[in-house]
């Protein structure tokens, strides 16, 4: 299958979770929400996968614990920020974060000109929403620098094992590691429908997505997979329209386009340039 219709698939089911989430918000705390993904993730693919014993001991152990928290902690920060944000919104400023990972893979006049473009779309979204929610941007651009983490760290799980085995394993670490936020998720635990859900955020907002990632990363470099990327912010905002009913600011979906424009920019330079592995 294609990585750029892999990527759709990954994007509607991510943000479909991410819609469930915002649902969820109304009983446990944005953080806490996003600890429950972890925990569901953690056990759908801890029952699904089984790592043997070689998952849980040296470097590849200590490879996956890394990702996991770093992981465990971009979801954190993308919940409060979409707590305070449209979805499409807050996709787009913490999209700089793949962008710094793809302009930093070659020095070509082409990718500096797609990192203004990027750079130019994420300060028209800023603009508009730093008056209204200064900390839902910062936020976003906390959960941009853990996306980059993401990335670059996600490259090297998938080449050196059985990436969704490590991705298992990364989670329950991130569960663990993550655990105090678990006291923003009382009420779910009353009700077994609050809790289906959050384990099915997890599901359709990480086990799917990640275990996608980690195909399209086997198969392309970092800065590849971080071009690839802009198809995400356009599948947020359908999905953050059609979901959840939010309309974004003319400067919104100019900032937007900005994003996605700079990255297929970048996109088009990295196809000819960049081997994959």
């Amino acid at each position: 299958m294609p990585a750029p219709l892999l990527f759709v698939l990954s994007g509607i089911s991510m943000y479909a979770g991410a819609a469930v989430a915002v649902d969820l918000f109304g009983h446990a705390t944005p953080a806490g929400v996003a600890w429950l993904r972890c925990l569901g993730a953690a056990v759908v693919l801890l029952a699904w996968r089984r790592p043997g014993r070689a998952a849980w001991r040296g470097r590849r152990l200590l490879l996956a614990i890394v990702f996991g928290v770093v992981t465990a902690g971009m979801n954190v920060l993308f919940y409060e920020a979409i707590a305070r944000l449209p979805l499409g919104t807050a996709v787009a400023v913490e999209f700089a974060g793949p962008v710094v990972v793809a302009a930093l893979g070659s020095r070509t006049l082409r990718d500096v000109l797609a990192l203004l473009l990027v750079a130019a779309g994420v300060v028209a979204i800023a603009d508009v929403r730093l008056g209204g929610s200064f900390w839902g941007v910062v936020f976003a651009l906390g959960a941009a620098l853990a996306w980059a983490g993401y990335i670059l760290l996600g490259k090297r799980v998938a080449v050196g094992g059985d990436g969704i085995d490590s991705l298992a394993i990364g989670f329950f670490a991130g569960t663990v590691v993550l655990s105090p936020l678990a006291l923003g998720t009382g009420p779910v635990w009353s009700s077994p429908r609050l809790l289906l859900l959050g384990i099915g955020v997890g599901v359709l907002s990480t086990v799917v997505p990640y275990a996608l990632d980690q195909v399209v990363l086997r198969r392309v470099g970092q800065a590849r997979f971080a071009t690839l990327l802009a198809l995400l912010p356009v599948t947020a905002g359908v999905m953050g329209f059609a979901l959840l009913g939010q309309v974004p600011s003319l400067p919104e979906a100019v900032g937007t386009l900005a994003v996605v424009a700079g990255v297929a920019l970048r996109s088009r330079e990295s196809r000819a340039v960049e081997p994959p592995g």
